[in-house]
């Protein structure tokens, strides 16, 4: 069976096509917060259609300079963004709704912004709907190993995500680096 068709734990929903709607009233809101020419970006399962995922909107901002985050970085707290994150190679920041995160936004200074595994990750599944349906499998397999105790939902669809990138990323002429940095 097709891995959209299967039984999804419960933390996994069918693709919703209102999410780049609430991508873009997130993303609007981010402008007003921080800077009005940010680039912003819809990225993460939400971003890529018909794929199941976490109903939880992931976003991209290109910011000049990693000292920009910091100067846009009071406003976005007071309006509730917090970092809740433990990623480690860029600042994140967490939107959440009575304890439910609603939205996770990810800020690159502009020299990363290309490489940026996220944005070739998304762009790699709009394009190759086997690898799409192929991640769309590990998930649900990260969701069931979580459930038994036997690994993160992260670390559990890491393996699947490396090789996907890896392929995303040589085909850019980009070397592989760790997809995980947690």
């Amino acid at each position: 069976m097709p891995p959209e068709r299967r039984s999804v734990p419960r933390m996994l929903v069918a693709y919703d096509p209102a999410w780049p709607q609430r991508f873009e009233s997130i993303a609007a809101g981010l402008r007003a917060l921080g800077d009005p020419d940010w680039v912003i970006e819809h990225i993460g399962s939400t971003a890529v259609p018909g794929l199941r995922a976490k109903p939880v909107i992931d976003l991209a901002i290109k910011m000049d300079d990693a000292a920009e985050f910091a100067r846009h970085r009071p406003a976005l707290e007071s309006a509730g963004w917090r970092a809740e994150s433990s990623v480690r190679t860029h600042p994140v920041l967490v939107l959440s709704d009575d304890g439910t995160r609603i939205a996770i936004a990810h800020f690159f200074p502009a020299e990363e912004w290309d490489a940026a595994n996220q944005r070739i990750l998304r762009d790699w599944l709009r394009a190759h709907r086997d690898d799409a349906a192929l991640y769309a499998h590990a998930k649900c397999d990260a969701v069931a190993a979580a459930a038994r105790g036997r690994s993160s939902y992260n670390a559990a669809k890491t393996e699947v995500i490396q090789d996907i990138v890896d392929r995303a990323r040589a085909s850019l002429g980009l070397p592989s680096v760790p997809v995980s940095d947690k």
